[in-house]
């Protein structure tokens, strides 16, 4: 590819290893979900995956570099997913404290998000979510630019949202921090299916506690917790699937 600026391969790098550890630990949806990053600069451009490429094969080389128009800013033999353009130049233009910005479709994030009452304070896991949690209701397919306003006022502040009948959305200042609550947000769903197929009354927990966890959240979710799994997960991610950051 091209030079690019320092800050911008850094970028690329980290956004190509969050698509293969989001393949690694089974989040993918073949092609049909999108994580992207902001590229530094006063631009407003933002990265995307190459729409066809597996994310178990992307490379920080390989990632498409769009405008808030969603023109390709650099040569690539790639298109990008327009329902991915959507949703994240929705989130880019509208939070610039969304350096990345990571929209899966797992089975239990799905699940979850086509339940009622949503995410449930059941589980240690889910208070982190819950202290930053948002809903937006299904619109269809997101092809719909007018859905972008929609979407932004429904997301607010928070940092994690729950698409309703279709899947999870995180957004964060570091790709540790976007995927770290990803998990953190995964884990919950994945609990609560869990906990709901065992039959039974559910525990919640009393929400003073829920209450006094989101002064904790920013600590877990965004600062030493995070940046402290990062490293790991890449090393995990050069052993088992190397070359990311080619």
């Amino acid at each position: 590819m091209p030079y690019c600026a320092p800050e911008e391969w850094a970028a690329r790098c980290d956004l190509a290893a969050l698509y293969r550890l989001a393949a690694l630990h089974g989040w993918d949806d073949l092609i049909f979900t999108h994580i992207s990053a902001r590229v530094p600069g006063p631009e407003h451009h933002f990265l995307i995956n190459p729409y066809g490429m597996m994310f178990e094969e992307i490379t920080a080389s390989s990632l498409v570099k769009v405008d808030e128009a969603g023109e390709k800013v650099a040569p690539s033999d790639h298109g990008v997913n327009p329902a991915g353009f959507i949703i994240h130049s929705a989130v880019h233009e509208a939070r610039e404290d969304a350096k990345f910005v990571m929209h899966l479709h797992t089975v239990a994030g799905v699940a979850v998000s086509a339940q009622r009452e949503g995410l449930l304070p059941i589980s240690q896991h889910s208070l982190f979510p819950l202290a930053s949690l948002s809903y937006h209701d299904y619109e269809g397919v997101a092809l719909n630019p007018d859905e972008k306003a929609r979407l932004v006022a429904d997301l607010g502040r928070a940092s994690l949202m729950l698409l309703r009948n279709h899947g999870l959305l995180t957004l964060g200042h570091s790709a540790a921090d976007t995927f770290l609550k990803m998990f953190m947000l995964q884990r919950a769903c994945e609990i609560q299916i869990a906990a709901q197929a065992g039959g039974g009354e559910l525990i919640r927990i009393p929400p003073q506690i829920l209450a006094g966890i989101r002064a904790q959240s920013d600590k877990v979710m965004r600062g030493s917790g995070a940046e402290l799994a990062w490293p790991g997960l890449l090393r995990r991610l050069r052993r088992q699937n190397p070359g990311h950051d080619a």
